[in-house]
């Protein structure tokens, strides 16, 4: 459970600090992973095309 103390009455950089502790955790991009079902088949795919997409990018950077 993330947790934030509010000091001085400040609840705008408390929430500011709430927000910024659970982006780190990985919440939301758990949530939105688990939204749908995608077959394993189709993850391996997409994580290939990913990975040749980012070593392309490297090597354009390279050159």
């Amino acid at each position: 459970m993330t947790k934030v103390s509010v000091k001085d009455g400040n609840i705008d950089s408390a929430l500011k600090k709430f927000k910024a502790k659970v982006a780190r955790s990985g919440v939301p991009s758990e949530i939105k992973k688990r939204k749908f079902y995608k077959k394993p088949g189709i993850v391996k795919r997409e994580e290939l095309k990913e990975n040749i997409k980012n070593s392309r990018k490297k090597n354009k950077r390279r050159d």
